[in-house]
């Protein structure tokens, strides 16, 4: 069976739905602070020519997801699942940005643990590529139980191949 890439997922911090085109100036708005970029390889995805961009692809991936603070009901984000490989039975988690009024770790624990509970349903692994070079993303990873895989893979980002990690979270083991 197919995953689910565009549920509603509710905790206590956030609530996540499925993108869509209404969202783009919401998701600007949280997109455009420099500083959530500052050590992203995606590094101008502030400018409005790369978020559209960057927006435009998510709404085509089908698997894009505004993240909703429950408390207030702002946008505070998005993510997305993408990359889906039936035949290792895994998914990419990725993507994510959120306000830094929301970061610290809380969130972040909140988003991937729920992304996690709901697509470890249909797939054994759940992925994420981390910049290399991008520690504040890589600590994240290892803080919600991301296991580092050996090697590197190069994507292209803000118009040049960069290095990237991938990290795992398996569903066996997983401690949502």
């Amino acid at each position: 069976m197919a995953p689910d890439r565009q549920p509603i997922l509710e905790g206590a911090l956030v609530r996540l739905r499925p993108m869509t085109a209404d969202d783009r100036e919401s998701l600007f708005a949280v997109a455009s602070d420099r500083l959530i970029w500052e050590v992203h390889p995606a590094h101008d995805r502030w400018k409005r020519d790369v978020f559209d961009a960057f927006f435009d692809a998510g709404l085509a991936s089908g698997g894009a997801l505004v993240i909703l603070d429950r408390a207030t009901g702002a946008v505070i984000g998005s993510s997305r699942y993408d990359g889906y490989l039936a035949d290792a039975s895994e998914i990419e988690i990725g993507w994510t940005y959120i306000a830094r009024a929301c970061w610290g770790g809380t969130y972040n624990r909140e988003i991937k643990r729920l992304m996690l509970d709901h697509i470890h349903r249909f797939v054994e692994t759940a992925t994420f590529m981390v910049g290399a070079d991008n520690v504040r993303s890589r600590k994240a990873m290892e803080k919600i139980g991301g296991v580092l895989r050996p090697g590197v893979e190069q994507r292209v980002m803000a118009g040049v191949m960069m290095p990237h990690v991938v990290y795992e979270i398996r569903r066996e083991g997983f401690r949502g």
